[in-house]
């Protein structure tokens, strides 16, 4: 009784009610704000990201989203530049003092050019720390004008790092002009054993028994690979015959492996690729009974290379 008496006495229990300023006005503290732009500065840097992504205004609905501060805005290009140049200063100070400590370095280097036709130089550190865990870092990614000044390239590089006394060989592809700069350096030259071992296999394959087979099989790519219409005929095929579906893999002399997966694929999907070419008149024909069998004995023969 006493208890009930008590209780009824109470004051009745206040109830805070939220107001709409509380619900929409929640702002991001200076601190996480400067985490998001770290985060977002080392995305646009590791995934090769472009800076104006901080351009996008669905980027900053997802932030805003996300963070319930409804009043975010992203930060600036020059923000986000600034950061990732203050990113690569930090990590190369790392990779200097690691190569510091270590008394030998060996180098792999190989040009390539970009889809905008322009050349560049790609040259990789590689050593062991002091547990003897082999240890990698690209040195640099560096747009070049010329070819023909190759040893003049990886001596600057080696020069900017300071480990030219340090390095004990250089692996490169077998390329001439590789060759003929490895002679002027004054450290070993090492040819690139798998770019070796893809040479041997194109050139052992040049006027050999399987050139029959594998231009049918070129053809045959090419036709799937140049027709999104053809290709789609492909892929119905593939789905009749309860197998999943895939793209053919095209050849190209440069690409390791290329001939293996392109051979492989013709086989594996044969039946689909000789009911979608019935389809229509065409002069793209499947290699016979034979030469796929012979197709079988090269994939043998060149998977232990891969």
């Amino acid at each position: 009784m006493a208890k009930h008496t008590a209780d009824a006495n109470s004051p009745p229990p206040r109830h805070s009610q939220t107001r709409m300023d509380d619900f929409w006005q929640k702002h991001m503290d200076t601190t996480t704000k400067n985490k998001l732009i770290a985060a977002i500065a080392k995305w646009v840097a590791t995934s090769c990201r472009p800076v104006n992504v901080v351009e996008d205004e669905g980027l900053a609905d997802i932030i805003r989203i996300a963070s319930n501060d409804w009043t975010y805005e992203l930060p600036s290009r020059a923000t986000i530049t600034n950061h990732v140049q203050k990113l690569h200063e930090t990590e190369k100070a790392k990779v200097q003092q690691a190569l510091e400590k270590t008394k030998a370095v060996a180098l792999t280097g190989d040009y390539w050019t970009s889809l905008s036709n322009h050349n560049y130089l790609g040259v990789t550190a590689h050593f062991f720390d002091r547990q003897w865990k082999l240890e990698s870092y690209a040195l640099t990614v560096m747009k070049t004008e010329e070819r023909h000044a190759v040893a003049e390239h990886f001596m600057k590089v080696a020069g900017e790092w300071d480990i030219e006394h340090k390095v004990v060989s250089l692996t490169t592809d077998s390329a001439r002009n590789m060759i003929a700069a490895a002679r002027q350096l004054p450290f070993e030259h090492m040819p690139c054993i798998a770019h070796s071992v893809h040479r041997a296999v194109t050139v052992s394959l040049t006027n050999s028994p399987f050139d029959s087979a594998l231009a049918k099989c070129r053809r045959v790519v090419g036709h799937f690979k140049h027709s999104p219409a053809n290709q789609v005929e492909l892929e119905q095929q593939q789905v009749t015959h309860h197998q999943k579906t895939e793209s053919l893999a095209q050849e190209v002399s440069t690409r390791w492996n290329s001939t293996l997966e392109m051979i492989k694929r013709v086989q594996r999907n044969a039946e689909p690729l000789r009911d979608a070419l019935a389809l229509h008149t065409t002069n793209v024909a499947m290699p016979s009974a034979a030469e796929l069998e012979k197709l079988k004995k090269l994939e043998a023969v060149l998977e232990p290379c891969r």
